[in-house]
């Protein structure tokens, strides 16, 4: 479990790297997408034929940081369309 929380948090921290401009995104919602990330990654991978969803192997974690990158970016759109225009 812990193992799985740190991945998260790794996974999530290289998405915000890859994705250019800046993100306001608290470390909780680092972890959770990033968690979120790898649950959706490992699932394709797993889905794909390379092991099962709970096995760490490469073609896992990079669709992991993918689909973090996807979510991180759909995480932006909604709450930047909360926001309030300043004049």
């Amino acid at each position: 479990m812990i193992g799985f929380l740190v991945a998260g948090l790794v996974i999530g921290a290289l998405a915000r790297l890859v994705k250019p401009g800046k993100q306001n995104l608290s470390l909780l919602w680092t972890l959770l997408l990033g968690l979120a990330g790898s649950v959706i990654g490992g699932l394709i991978a797993s889905a794909l034929g390379t092991g099962d969803i709970w096995e760490l192997n490469i073609l896992g974690f990079v669709l992991a940081v993918v689909a973090a990158v996807l979510l991180i970016g759909v995480a932006e759109g909604l709450s930047g369309g909360r926001k309030t225009a300043r004049r």
